[in-house]
């Protein structure tokens, strides 16, 4: 399974993320629950800083399935949406395939 821990202010900021470990749906490399993920995950991360020039920290482990991004301040209205955007694709993916593959988690930093 394939947990996602999105983190955020008391005012709803957000101050990052982690997504750990793959969703097992199939073997490697047919695995399209992990793929999908990993598309939105990696989309997201490279719109963040393309897009909106966000400053962030991100560590990446792929053996464990590992990709943690901390944001380095408040973050802008462009980061929000894609944030949002990204939370919208992640909700899907676990509509369609199923908690048994993805966990949406929330914590108020």
């Amino acid at each position: 399974m394939t947990k996602i821990l999105v983190r955020k202010t008391s005012t709803g900021a957000y101050t990052g993320f982690t997504c750990i470990g793959h969703s097992g749906f199939a073997q490697a490399g047919n695995d399209i629950v992990c793929a999908s993920i990993s598309v939105l995950i990696i989309n997201a991360i490279n719109s963040i800083e393309q897009f909106a020039k966000e400053k962030m920290s991100v560590i990446t482990n792929e053996e464990e399935g590992l990709i943690d991004v901390r944001f380095a301040n408040p973050v802008n209205e462009k980061t929000t949406l894609l944030m949002d955007s990204l939370l919208l694709g992640l909700r899907e993916v676990k509509e369609q395939y199923g908690s048994k593959y993805l966990k949406l988690q929330f914590e108020e930093v």
